[in-house]
């Protein structure tokens, strides 16, 4: 059983849930403690204490009256007791020890290398019968631990052996502890030396202590961490400041503070004991506080002189003086910084530097989203006046495609057309053509334009608005593939056969010139009525959708991971607010998108590994072992397997997809298929992509909006020879650091987005407070369940204060809250219905109750829904 909470709070006793003691009987894990503690300190401390009181004991002392009778019986049973002696450790008649067994080579914790103790110089060595074969017994130990080595040494253990025992050892562990779990020699010890370093290197371990380590995944016993906010029962909550392990770092649930000493507030550093509560869940306790604290800026709103953060993680509040209000006026977005003070409790000073606007106008979402996760939007003067001084291209040195009829389509809010298509049959198969904007002919290496797309990264999207990666005169102007104007171009020509299989790609820089700028949903449209465009040739769009059947085929027979997770669209109006929240459309046409620029990225890879030249990679790992554990446990609950790790491929989630399209779990398990991938990065090093079931895959198609594509693109000039714009060697040099910063810039603008749909969403449910809504559990904790709407995809949380009064038990293997008195049971997925109790735009929060297991408020009103379980026995 899980942990208990009651009455909304979680009790003293029951924390967090009880440790998973199953690693308490692991025999590696037994074999490294047993092993520790036989070469430990302690025991080798208390040996030798036992031994000096002995051999005290043996010197002479001087004999009592009456005590002769009682000495010849004592070396009686000395002799006696030294005979049994030979004959255990193996003496035979003759003289000659026995062949040592595994029993003789026990020995006492700190034995080896230890003298026999002396008995005084005055005594003789017959007057001891037992001291000849004491004075022999180290020598007796080398012969037995001679004869038990093996002739040959262990073999190392291998990465994959070594990484397996990290994982499993559960805590830090030592060179020493390695080497006698695998039975190394001392001989060894300085190639495992350069083992560990290589595991280190690659990520497979994470530094704990000065000479210990740690599997990446885990956190040591002590460690700095850093406290990000409270939970709902007011408990800090805090983040390691070290964490080199895949996804999310995990939650640290930081224990109060002893009697007296001040709590632990957002920003807070402390050196912290840990304790593992589950997967990707610790325990905390202050060892040491360690300062760090204040933010570098603060970003709220501004009321009746305090600043009300916008973040919801953070809980505290900023006292603001008159003097140091900068003009501010209640409502308005501001900016502000820290004073120094030395206040433990209650608000503490800041002084605002900027204003930004007035809480609740339009574009006011997007500004807070901007400003919260520090996305640059604002061009240095010198990058907007090279984007104006621009101009368009000319044929010379071009291949000419201004004749073949290329279109573009996009979304019907876009604004930059980047890529543009055709097709065609070439025998039994088809000629596909996909062209992308040249923008390397406008941003070079290591110009004004360059340095600050790479410091974007990409651009980013919001409801309200663009923040690009390049100024407006070149992402909206000549770097955009208009219809009917000249532009630049780099394109690539495959061929495929009428089964999707790709036989012949070929590059070039070209100058063409867009025949229409068509929608998704005007391409559908045509294609369902059979018709074309007027500025097309009739079977334009036919012929298209051809080639996307063929290459839709080689997709499906590859097997892919298709995940059906319908985004969410705002809808605003004039005044910026919300008119409606709306699920994207995903038609056949944005399928079609898709598969010819996920052909075109294939091939670009394809070409720069021909070449021999740099690639940035769009690579994607498969699942983490812990991923696919926690996954396999969710899935267990609705008798649904996978295959093992070493054996799992992408068409396996695919049949999982399968399984529960149409079920009222089919959204729940679409999020958890996606939750247990690990996420796609930049790298110059191929690991392939598992998720479209490719062995090699680059980002060739959007160099508008993404900084890897400029990237590849200018290795493609360089490799084909096709300009002198083409890659740096400086710039090659610099790509494993360029593919980590464009990844956390990717993420950062990924979590923006989420951020500003979020806080949209508070704000259309903001008016809606009060009523009930169809919804289903999407999260199961310590402190409450996580609802998410049917309606329009909105999630808040259901405190666990809000359920009805009992002691409520988390089980964390079937992901569910069970209530002791009242048998209710909340499972992860269960349909609920959810009262929408508050709504906060400012942070994009909301707070829902549950009307399950209330009491009736009219006498026909239906029993609740919740689950019913037996009564404890």
């Amino acid at each position: 059983m899980g942990k208990t909470v009651g009455g909304g709070k979680v009790s003293r006793k029951a924390r967090g849930p009880a440790p998973d003691r199953r690693e308490d009987a692991d025999p590696v894990l037994g074999r490294l403690r047993q092993a520790e503690a036989d070469a430990g300190p302690a025991g080798g401390a208390s040996t030798h204490q036992a031994r000096s009181k002995s051999a005290g004991a043996a010197a002479p002392r001087a004999p009592k009256r009456g005590a002769a009778a009682g000495s010849q019986q004592a070396k009686a049973a000395s002799a006696r007791r030294h005979k049994a002696g030979d004959d255990k450790a193996g003496a035979t008649p003759s003289g000659h020890a026995r062949v040592p067994t595994a029993r003789d080579h026990q020995q006492e914790p700190g034995e080896q290398g230890r003298t026999a103790p002396s008995h005084g110089d005055d005594a003789p060595m017959d007057a001891d019968p037992g001291r000849r074969h004491r004075a022999a017994a180290p020598q007796a130990s080398a012969r037995r631990r001679a004869a038990a080595r093996p002739d040959e040494p262990p073999p190392l253990p291998s990465k994959v052996a070594l990484k397996q025992f990290l994982a499993e050892a559960g805590g830090r562990v030592t060179k020493s502890t390695i080497a006698r779990a695998f039975g190394l020699t001392a001989d060894q010890r300085q190639a495992l030396r350069v083992l560990m370093r290589e595991i280190a290197a690659e990520g497979g371990s994470a530094p704990a202590g000065k000479r210990g380590i740690i599997h990446p995944t885990r956190l040591p016993e002590i460690a700095p961490v850093e406290v990000t906010g409270t939970d709902p029962d007011g408990d800090p909550i805090a983040r390691p400041l070290q964490w080199q392990g895949e996804g999310r770092p995990p939650v640290i649930y930081m224990r109060p503070e002893p009697k007296g000493q001040p709590a632990l507030t957002a920003g807070e550093r402390v050196l912290a004991r840990l304790k593992a509560i589950g997967p990707g869940k610790y325990e905390g306790r202050t060892f040491k506080r360690i300062g760090g604290a204040a933010p570098a800026r603060i970003l709220g709103v501004y009321e009746e002189g305090r600043i009300i953060p916008t973040d919801r993680r953070q809980k505290g509040i900023w006292q603001v003086a008159p003097a140091d209000a900068n003009g501010a006026k209640a409502g308005e977005i501001v900016l502000a910084e820290p004073l120094p003070s030395t206040r433990h409790f209650g608000p503490k000073p800041a002084r605002i530097t900027e204003i930004l606007g007035m809480m609740g106008e339009p574009r006011s979402v997007s500004l807070v989203c901007i400003h919260a996760h520090g996305i640059p939007d604002v061009f240095p003067a010198e990058a907007v006046q090279q984007a104006e001084k621009a101009r368009g291209v000319t044929v010379r040195g071009r291949t000419d495609l201004r004749d073949t009829p290329l279109v573009t389509i996009d979304g019907e809010d876009a604004r930059d057309f980047d890529d543009a298509v055709f097709a065609e049959p070439d025998g039994s198969g088809w000629r596909v053509l996909v062209a992308i904007a040249d923008v390397a002919h406008y941003v070079t290496s290591g110009d004004h334009l360059d340095r600050e797309a790479w410091a974007r990264g990409n651009s980013v999207y919001f409801p309200d608005r663009v923040v690009p990666m390049l100024p407006e005169a070149l992402s909206n102007g000549w770097c955009s593939l208009r219809p009917e104007e000249d532009r630049g171009c780099l394109f690539v020509e495959m061929r495929f056969d009428e089964h999707g299989r790709k036989h012949a790609h070929e590059f070039g820089r070209g100058i063409m010139r867009s025949a229409a700028r068509l929608t998704y949903e005007q391409v559908q449209e045509h294609h369902d009525s059979g018709t074309d465009p007027a500025a097309l040739n009739p079977g334009h769009v036919g012929r298209l959708y051809g080639a996307f059947r063929a290459l839709l085929a080689a997709r499906e027979k590859r097997g892919t991971l298709d995940l059906d997770m319908p985004e969410r669209r705002v809808m605003l109006n004039d005044k910026g607010q919300v008119t409606a929240i709306v699920p994207r459309s995903r038609l056949d046409a944005h399928r079609l998108i898709e598969e010819f620029m996920v052909a075109a990225n294939v091939c670009a890879a394809e070409e720069l590994e021909r070449l021999n030249q740099p690639c940035m990679y769009r690579v994607h790992d498969r699942p983490s072992d812990q991923k696919l554990e926690g996954l396999r446990q969710f899935l267990a609950t609705f008798d649904i397997t996978l295959p093992q790790g070493d054996r799992l491929h992408p068409r396996d989630f695919a049949r999982v997809l399968e399984k529960v399209k149409g079920t009222p779990h089919d959204r729940l398990v679409n999020e958890a298929v996606l939750r247990g991938q690990s996420q796609a990065a930049y790298a110059p090093d191929n690991l392939g992509h598992f998720g479209l079931a490719l062995t090699r895959y680059a980002h060739f198609t959007s160099p508008i909006r993404r900084y890897a594509d400029l990237l590849v693109h200018r290795a493609l000039i360089r490799g084909l020879k096709l300009g002198k714009d083409g890659l740096h060697e400086e710039e090659a040099a610099r790509f494993p650091d360029t593919a980590e910063h464009i990844t956390s810039t990717e993420r950062r603008a990924a979590a923006a987005e989420r951020d500003a749909v979020d806080r949209y969403l508070a704000a259309f449910m903001a008016q809606r407070v009060g009523e009930s809504f169809e919804a289903r559990i999407s999260g199961v904790t310590r402190f409450g369940l996580f609802v998410t709407l049917e309606e329009n995809g909105a999630s808040g949380i259901v405190p666990l204060g809000s359920l009805p009064d009992d002691r409520w038990d988390l089980d964390e293997a079937t992901q569910s809250l069970a209530g002791r008195r009242t048998r209710l049971i909340f499972r992860l997925g269960d349909a609920v219905e959810a009262r929408l109790a508050e709504a906060t735009p400012r942070t994009g929060g909301m707070v829902f109750h549950l009307m399950q297991g209330l009491p009736s408020r009219r006498p026909s009103r239906p029993a609740p829904k919740g689950h019913q379980h037996g009564r404890r026995r």
